[in-house]
């Protein structure tokens, strides 16, 4: 079977030629989502230090951590236009070169004021990234591996935690502690922050090699150029179809030009609606609570300094593993199955962890489960992470990447980015002031989200598994209950 016939059929993979080349592409562009889960992780083994240098109190720490979310949110919302505006690789290197200056300034931080300062521009580079790497991916990819290819997002953030958590193990480890200090005169927990210029510099350097997005050129008139590129990337049968397509999509693009979010649902489309309803519930089940806070929470319930950290990398690598299997399985199984599956399983555990902080004795940091509740609660916290590994986080990135018609997809895409940092802040910032008022309420509360998750999945979200980009609008025009 030729590759032309193998597209035709559906067995198109990534072994193929120009499913490498695909894979290769998406690859540098996930990049953006190491930045995106190395900054979400990298305050975990700084937090102590700061509330006892700087912040003092718990509502202000959880505003320092939570900060760079709102920053986040606002890159999300700018990078669709200015992506639209200036190409999807301009807008990657200035993401690249905000979080480069964040990780310097936090590093070298002297004050609450400027630790916020540097925070958010920070934030903002990530929130370009995170609307960046899924519109490129879904740009680039073949709709056969489409799927596989846009959870290499998820995969970058999962292994951006690993590193995160596992370099400030590292750096506390030498340093015998974080608040110690390491190298240059400077305590381990500011080179915690230091060593995000690395992954800053490689994101930086790798939008100066890859190309530029095929659509979005040929939306630029630039129609020889995206040739060349989808020549690399479409069999030579369908080269010529996969243009007259999308030439043809973009020049009813421009007859619809006036195009917006708006609608009669409260203000905006009700796809738009969708996207925004998926972000939250991706965020408010309280998944970032494991990776902001595990080793205070962690050492709150008996684990020495070391051995939290050493937990929350374990976690970490659990998070990797089953994203890898979420990746095997979205394109095979399907969207939807996936999600809800990991919804019960999100439910369940969280359900547990309340229970089990319900036995807490103590308050505050003196906190302590006794007998087995501490095993049972480290557990549950894990099987959470593999509920929401192997479905919410990468899945939700999948469907942002399909479900907006062309026409608002950037305006689209970035709003519902926005949104989910705004709701990730919400959760990173009342959870210091919650988990003191009482933790067995907060962990039931993400239990609810992670339930109510599971009936608007059942309700509202159909399954786009193996479909072009330009027919899933169709799917969430009619109702979802119909076939696709």
């Amino acid at each position: 079977m030729t590759s032309s016939d193998a597209l035709a059929t559906g067995t198109f993979s990534m072994k193929s030629p120009y499913g490498r080349r695909a894979v290769t592409l998406s690859v540098a562009a996930a990049v953006g989502g190491f930045l995106f889960g190395f900054d979400s992780s990298v305050i975990n083994g700084a937090v102590k230090s700061i509330e006892a240098d700087y912040t003092k109190e718990p509502i202000l720490t959880g505003f320092v951590v939570a900060v760079a979310l709102l920053g986040c949110a606002v890159g999300a919302i700018l990078a669709g236009a200015l992506s639209d505006r200036y190409g999807r690789l301009r807008v990657m290197f200035l993401g690249a070169i905000m979080f480069l200056v964040s990780s310097i300034g936090s590093a070298l931080t002297f004050s609450v004021p400027d630790l916020i300062v540097w925070r958010v521009i920070g934030g903002i580079g990530i929130g370009i990234a995170s609307v960046i790497a899924p519109a490129y991916i879904a740009e680039v990819a073949p709709r056969q591996i489409r799927g596989s290819l846009a959870s290499l997002q998820q995969l970058a953030i999962t292994l951006g935690i690993f590193t995160a958590l596992l370099s400030n193990a590292v750096l506390a480890g030498i340093a015998g502690s974080a608040d110690n200090v390491l190298w240059w005169g400077l305590d381990a927990w500011r080179w915690m922050f230091l060593i995000g210029v690395v992954p800053a510099a490689v994101y930086g350097f790798l939008s100066f090699t890859m190309p530029e997005s095929p659509r979005y050129l040929l939306a630029r008139g630039r129609n020889d150029e995206a040739r060349a590129i989808f020549q690399r990337l479409v069999p030579a049968a369908d080269l010529d179809k996969t243009m007259n397509e999308l030439i043809a999509g973009i020049e009813n693009d421009r007859k619809n030009k006036s195009a917006s979010l708006r609608g009669k649902a409260l203000g905006l489309q009700p796809i738009v609606w969708i996207g925004i309803i998926l972000s939250v519930f991706q965020q408010f089940v309280g998944i970032n609570v494991i990776f902001y806070y595990s080793t205070t929470l962690w050492q709150a319930v008996g684990f020495d300094e070391s051995n939290a950290l050493l937990v929350s990398v374990i976690t970490s690598v659990t998070n990797v593993v089953v994203t890898l299997v979420a990746i095997f399985l979205v394109d095979r199984v399907g969207r939807k199955p996936i999600l809800l599956t990991g919804s019960v399983l999100m439910a369940l555990s969280l359900g547990t962890m309340a229970l089990a902080f319900s036995f807490a004795e103590g308050s505050g940091q003196d906190v302590s489960l006794p007998g087995a509740w501490g095993p049972v609660a480290l557990v549950a916290a894990n099987l959470f992470v593999v509920g929401f590994g192997a479905s919410w986080g990468p899945l939700v990135w999948v469907l942002l990447g399909e479900i907006f018609p062309t026409r608002i997809r950037g305006k689209a895409l970035g709003v519902a980015a926005g949104a989910q940092w705004i709701a990730n802040f919400l959760v990173s910032w009342t959870f210091p002031e919650l988990s003191a008022w009482s933790l067995p309420l907060t962990y039931g509360m993400y239990a609810l989200f992670a339930a109510l998750s599971f009936v608007f999945v059942l309700w509202k979200i159909p399954e786009t598994k193996g479909m072009e980009l330009e027919q899933t609008e169709t799917l969430f025009v009619r109702k979802p209950t119909q076939k696709a």
